[in-house]
């Protein structure tokens, strides 16, 4: 296997979504230290860390609060249901988002997601997706936390569910980011008339993929944020190794390419819209 590529300019970058808890990195034998260790080396001062199940969301809290600093990145955390784990929710899992989303800038939670709708696994049933989805869209506007909506084959109905959060004003003026985006031009850009930021990852970098690059060149810059996905979705030019956070840079770079700006410049308008998104310093 070639040895991996990394980033060794100047800039600044915040992967706002990486699942570094995830058992790949165990059962790659990369350690936690290692990924943040990469951090550092390639610029990488801010991690969102997502959850997608009530396990998950400890796991990312308790990480987020752990390693928070270590050598230098900042670290954070979401909580939520994923839809494919939309079957677990119960009164005991609202509860315990109820009770985290009560401390969360205590405990350096700053989002409720993953959540939303995802048809092409379908490994929870539809109608109990779109449950849990709306149930925690009620959370988002209750306790006033930006969301990270998961929208796969599902676009439809998720817009549906949105739109009527949206029109009965129970929806934040910032209500969230769409994870790596992955809908139409027409949707995305729908999104962003509710105020959505739009998340970009490795796909952007795809030979293959012509969607995507349109929606980031017509997605305005103060709503454009990136990510890793982390341990999948790697980008070009280390497709076929196990992604990390530190292959964000790629992303990064792919995103200046097709609007035309230095990739410090994309850097730091996407750190900055980062922040702003989950009311960061």
């Amino acid at each position: 296997m070639r040895d991996p590529v990394y980033y060794s300019g100047s800039a600044q970058f915040f992967d706002t979504h990486a699942h570094i808890y995830d058992r790949k990195f165990e059962t790659s034998g990369i350690s936690t230290e290692e990924i943040l260790q990469r951090c550092k080396a390639s610029g990488i001062t801010s991690v969102l860390i997502p959850a997608d199940s009530e396990e998950t969301s400890r796991i990312a809290v308790d990480m987020a609060n752990k390693y928070d600093g270590y050598d230098g990145v900042a670290l954070y955390a979401s909580v939520g249901v994923h839809p494919h784990e939309a079957k677990t929710y119960t009164k005991d899992t609202e509860e315990y988002l109820r009770n985290a989303l009560e401390v969360r800038r205590t405990q350096k939670i700053m989002a409720l997601g993953e959540i939303g709708l995802d048809y092409y696994y379908d490994l929870s049933e539809r109608s109990v997706q779109r449950e849990v989805f709306e149930k925690q869209l009620e959370l988002a506007y209750e306790y006033d936390v930006p969301i990270i909506l998961h929208e796969r084959d599902a676009t439809g109905d998720s817009l549906d569910i949105l739109r009527r959060f949206y029109k009965e004003g129970r929806m934040r003026s910032l209500p969230g980011v769409c994870h790596c985006c992955s809908c139409s031009l027409e949707a995305s850009q729908e999104l962003v008339k509710m105020g959505f930021y739009i998340g970009f990852d490795g796909p952007l970098t795809f030979k293959n993929n012509k969607k995507t690059p349109e929606v980031a060149l017509n997605t305005p810059w103060d709503r454009i944020v990136i990510e890793t996905d982390s341990p999948y979705l790697t980008p070009e030019p280390n497709r076929g190794l196990i992604n990390e956070p530190c292959h964000v840079a790629f992303v990064c770079a792919k995103l200046a390419e097709i609007k035309g700006v230095t990739i410090d410049e994309a850097a730091q308008i996407t750190y900055d819209n980062g922040k702003k998104l989950y009311g960061v310093n």
